[in-house]
């Protein structure tokens, strides 16, 4: 299938009335945030630092009256410069585009079941900057397969998972881990649904290269 093809069907299940975390909290508490290297906010606070972040999160939300800050597909950020598991000095082959969701909000907040499914894989990926606790489930909508993945969450989240267990739309399939276990972030849950896994389990990159940005575009959906 052709990404016009998948971007197509997805939305003709409704993808924009999705809700992926705490379904009590209304639409109208969420607000956008641009965390690209655009942002001279940034430049005031050392990015390096998980508590920094979480800082600059929190004082975000309060200044708007706000609850979750979204946003980051196809995002350019700084971020990933702190660690070796990103950085790459060829600026080809740097990984440090966002290619998924970010949903920032507190630790230990709950993350729902984006459609009707099973738990394809799940894994504690601990390269520092990395997703930390994840979760991928399988989708079949009209014998259309696809997944989607939720990174950054709690370690007790993994530990009453099982492979092939299904899950309803909606339902609680994981919390938000801190920053000692989601790989040193703030809080908050990185969402992506994938075309093509690759054979990848319990993992799948959230994070690119220029060079090969055309191929996750067309893989991923925002």
């Amino acid at each position: 299938m052709n990404s016009k093809d998948f971007k197509t069907r997805l939305t003709a299940f409704g993808t924009q009335n999705i809700c992926v975390i705490d379904a009590s909290i209304s639409k109208s508490d969420y607000t956008p945030i641009d965390l690209s290297e655009a942002n001279t906010d940034l430049q005031n606070f050392d990015i390096s630092s998980s508590k920094d972040w979480d800082t600059y999160i929190t004082n975000y939300l309060n200044k708007r009256n706000k609850k979750v800050a979204f946003g980051g597909y196809l995002e350019k950020r700084g971020i990933y410069n702190r660690s070796d598991y990103f950085n790459n000095p060829n600026p080809e082959t740097e990984r440090n585009i966002h290619i998924g969701l970010d949903l920032w909000i507190a630790a230990g907040t709950s993350v729902l079941a984006a459609f009707n499914g099973e738990i394809h894989s799940f894994k504690d990926n601990t390269n520092y900057g990395d997703y930390g606790p994840t979760v991928i489930l399988k989708h079949e909508l009209d014998s259309f397969v696809f997944y989607t993945l939720y990174g950054h969450l709690s370690r007790e989240s993994l530990k009453r998972l099982k492979l092939g267990d299904k899950v309803k739309q909606g339902e609680t399939i994981a919390y938000l881990g801190a920053a000692e276990v989601n790989g040193d972030y703030a809080p908050h849950l990185h969402f992506q649904i994938i075309e093509d896994l690759q054979d990848n389990f319990g993992d799948y990159p959230g994070v690119c290269s220029i060079t090969d940005l055309e191929f996750y575009k067309k893989n991923t959906v925002n």
